[in-house]
């Protein structure tokens, strides 16, 4: 026992002093390491630090000071061997003090400090001053001025710092000169170029900044065109390359992209190929989007597996996948499509990671996905869910990407997304001949504080209209895919142009939108609003004198002596008595029922689709308005040649009293242009062809037109500056005035004209000049035109210039009336009101 326990002690003892000798060959090592470095010229450079990188390698000099230059510390580094020892001197760069700016206006400071390497407190480096410069011209170049000139110096302070100074000489805005197409055959270059939101320079180009390169938008629109070909049966199209440089000589960027665009194929066989249990195929074959003889379309084929995918988890099915099998014929050029339904592999999303978002909030990301944490995953929704977060519009980038989760059967989702600016203030200006020189200004957020919501407030002033809206828009109404908003508005108009009153309407609607399909919605609203007529009685628009007289002045009869009765209160403009009897304020509170259907390919220029809508309201839940009324609008657009459409166009619409009693004049419908081009505003219909032979429209209850138009590119000049032309061919009618009592025996003066009939109303006159009755002109004819139209989707907002050509309308009628005071009047009474010349648009500056 003894023996062992002196053993132990031996070996510790030894132990003990192998430990202290390796410590002190360790130290002396280091010793004689630092012995055998000398170190010169540094001054803030630790020693250690550069023996570190001396005993790097393999010694050799050069080496050593290729590592040391490397560091970007030192401006000089030189190497040398004195027998044993190796000597090392350096010449350490300033440190940077600041990195500053000049002649920089159209990028800021910081936006330009963020792009260089060169930062305070960091070493000065020439080197890095130099790649900086390079750096900064590429930041102009992506923002448009690739031909400013950058410069770097070095401002030498005390105590080894310096400023850094980029020397900025800005240019003109260098855009997209030219964006070239190759391999295309089927679709001319300029057509490829319309789908793209990229747009070559021209002299819009101070105005707009779609010119201004930038390579993330470049690939965003080469999908779109990959998206059109396989729209449109390229089912083998790809993009071979694409190439962007900044070209000197033109002064901007050249893109080229070459194409392979394949055959086109029609749909051949499409089938059903369920194997799943209890699932027929034949069931699911109806829900399919594609039919033979179509021509193939990938997006018909996309809505096909998200709405067999859904009927199929319906059914109980929740891991079932569907995916299309295409057998291609090249012979015949088609593609037979089976929809394969299977059950797909157990696999359940663990968790959904949103990414990127600085501003929205995850619960709207998330919401666009039909699934969520727990649920069965499927390729199909997820697809889906990127779609939707792409056409929201408020980020740069998305991207849905998967990783496998914390066991075989569990993924996780990523959702890398990028916001972007979604709020806009708008300053617009236009002119329409209808409401003369108008001015709007409006503030818009469509992404409100990050939830999705849409917000806009607008006030308009113009020679006729002034006008002030507020609209709100949740477009996930409590947790479901339900648009619910609202709306506040005023409205003034000045109508002495068409009717000799006034009005302003005020109040509000509540509406909510349900999602039946992708093209199928329903929107159920309820309106309240006031609606206040006045008659103007001033020198300037003395349309109630005969019942009121200016100043007291008592109206004669033209051509008297007397120069306070030198004119005749009829003459010289007179509100009809249907105005005098709805002047005053209505209340109107209504329910309506949008049904909308909307299949265009294209919201803003649409070449190919059918949109309709049907609208029933009924006014009578309170309020003095009791009426039933419908109408409906349907456009159809085909285009039959590269960039000719044709639309045609009906409509129509009816509406009625429901309280027993007459319409109100002012819930008639009022139509011109809008029915038939060629007319004025409240041109076409029933009026009072006594009080004033063509001003005085009543409106009518019943109206329908039809319209062909077709539009066509302007040979010669560039597609993006939006200029294209048209032919129309219009025709329809309004008809059916509903007020005043229609069996009046006794006018109060000789007759109407003929051609027309007597109305009495409830309104009391006070002269002799106008009586309580008019004379309604209400010929049901078919007005029609013909004409030509010039159309700018301008940077600064859609213009339209029509010119048209009445071919039919109701001309009037010559007769004779006898006013009340005894004054016959002879002539024309009533017809439409026609203007061959029509103007609209607005303008964002």
């Amino acid at each position: 026992m003894t023996s062992t326990l002196q053993s132990r002690s031996l070996r510790m003892r030894l132990s003990r002093s192998v430990g202290l000798a390796a410590i002190m060959v360790a130290v002396s090592g280091s010793a004689v390491f630092a012995q055998s470095v000398l170190v010169q010229g540094n001054r803030r450079v630790d020693a250690e630090t550069i023996r570190s990188y001396v005993g790097q390698g393999s010694g050799n000099p050069q080496e050593i000071r290729q590592n040391l230059m490397a560091t970007g510390l030192f401006s000089n580094v030189q190497v040398s061997r004195r027998g044993a020892q190796t000597v090392v001197s350096v010449q350490e760069n300033d440190t940077i003090n600041r990195v500053a700016f000049e002649g920089n206006r159209r990028l800021k400071g910081d936006v330009l400090l963020g792009q260089v390497q060169s930062k305070a407190r960091g070493p000065l480096s020439q080197q890095l001053i130099d790649a900086d410069v390079e750096r900064l011209k590429d930041v102009y170049r992506r923002a448009g001025y690739g031909l400013a000139t950058i410069s770097g110096r070095i401002q030498p302070l005390p105590n080894g710092r310096s400023d850094v100074v980029f020397t900025v000489v800005e240019s003109g805005k260098t855009g997209i000169k030219s964006i070239n197409f190759s391999g295309n055959g089927a679709y001319s270059s300029s057509r490829l170029r319309g789908l793209m939101s990229s747009t070559e320079s021209n002299f819009l180009s101070w105005i707009k900044t779609s010119d201004v390169y930038d390579p993330d938008r470049i690939n965003s629109d080469l999908e779109l065109v990959r998206r059109y070909y396989l729209k449109n049966g390229y089912a083998d199209f790809r993009i071979v390359s694409s190439d962007a440089r900044f070209d000197d000589a033109a002064g901007g960027w050249v893109v080229d992209v070459s194409v392979d665009e394949g055959p086109q194929y029609k749909v051949g066989n499409v089938s059903v190929d369920s194997r799943l249990r209890d699932v027929d195929p034949a069931a699911l074959q109806s829900l399919v989007n594609t039919s033979a003889g179509d021509t193939y379309n990938a997006e018909a084929v996309e809505r096909s597996l998200v709405t067999l995918t859904t009927e199929v988890a319906k059914r109980g099915y929740a891991f079932a996948q569907v995916r299309p099998r295409g057998e291609r014929d090249a012979a015949g050029q088609q593609i037979g499509i089976t929809y394969v339904v299977e059950e797909g592999p157990r696999v359940y999303v663990e968790r959904i990671n949103v990414r990127g978002n600085t501003r929205t909030r995850d619960y709207v990301v998330r919401r666009e996905l039909d699934l969520g944490e727990g649920d069965a995953y499927n390729k199909v929704f997820v697809d889906r869910a990127e779609r939707r977060l792409n056409n929201l519009g408020f980020f740069n980038k998305v991207r849905i990407t998967n990783e496998p989760g914390s066991a075989p059967d569990r993924v996780v989702v990523n959702i890398d997304v990028e916001d972007k600016a979604t709020g806009s203030f708008s300053i617009a200006g236009g002119y329409s001949t209808s409401d003369g020189v108008i001015g709007e200004v409006s503030l818009s957020e469509s992404n409100f504080l990050g939830r999705g919501q849409y917000v806009r407030i607008a006030g308009t002033m113009g020679q006729r209209t002034q006008g002030i809206d507020f609209s709100f828009t949740e477009p996930y109404f409590l947790g479901h895919r339900i648009a619910a908003g609202f709306d506040l508005f005023s409205k003034f108009n000045d109508n002495t142009n068409v009717g000799y009153f006034e009005s302003r309407v005020t109040g509000g609607q509540v509406r909510f939108s349900f999602p039946i399909t992708e093209e199928f919605s329903i929107t159920p609203r309820y309106s309240i609003y006031t609606t206040e007529i006045k008659i103007p009685n001033t020198y300037s628009k003395p349309y109630n004198d005969c019942s009121f007289p200016i100043d007291g002045i008592t109206p004669g009869s033209p051509g008297g002596s007397d120069a306070t009765t030198a004119f005749n209160c009829l003459t010289n403009g007179e509100a009809t008595v249907a105005v005098k009897e709805a002047r005053g304020t209505t209340l109107t509170s209504l329910v309506g029922l949008n049904f909308n259907y909307n299949s265009l390919d294209n919201y803003q220029s649409p070449r190919n689709g059918f949109i309709a809508e049907i609208k029933p309201e009924f006014a009578g839940v309170g309020g003095d308005s009791k009426f039933l009324r419908v109408s409906a609008d349907a456009r159809y657009y085909k285009e039959f040649f590269e960039d000719f459409v044709s639309i045609a166009r009906v409509q129509a619409g009816h509406v009625q009293s429901t309280g027993g009693g007459d319409l109100r004049m002012i819930d008639h419908y009022f139509l011109g242009p809008t029915l038939v081009r060629g007319f004025a505003p409240s041109g076409i219909g029933p009026r009072d062809a006594l009080n004033d032979p063509t001003g005085n429209a009543l409106g009518g209850t019943t109206y329908f037109g039809g319209s062909l138009e077709v539009q066509f590119p302007i040979f010669g000049l560039p597609r993006d500056l939006g200029l294209k032309g048209a032919v129309f061919a219009d025709a329809g009618t309004l008809f059916n005035y509903d007020g005043g009592s229609k069996s009046v025996t006794n006018p109060g003066f000789g007759a109407c004209p003929a051609g027309t009939e007597a109305r009495q109303f409830n309104v009391a006159i006070v002269s002799g000049y106008q009586s309580n009755v008019a004379c309604v002109r209400d010929k049901n004819v078919i007005r029609s035109s013909v004409g030509v139209s010039l159309l700018w989707q301008s940077p600064l907002g859609p213009i339209r210039f029509d010119y048209a050509y009445a071919l039919s309308k109701d001309d009037g009628q010559f007769g004779t009336a006898v006013l009340p005071n005894g004054q016959t009047i002879s002539g024309k009474f009533g017809g439409d009101r026609t203007q061959a010349f029509r103007f609209s648009g607005g303008a964002r500056f």
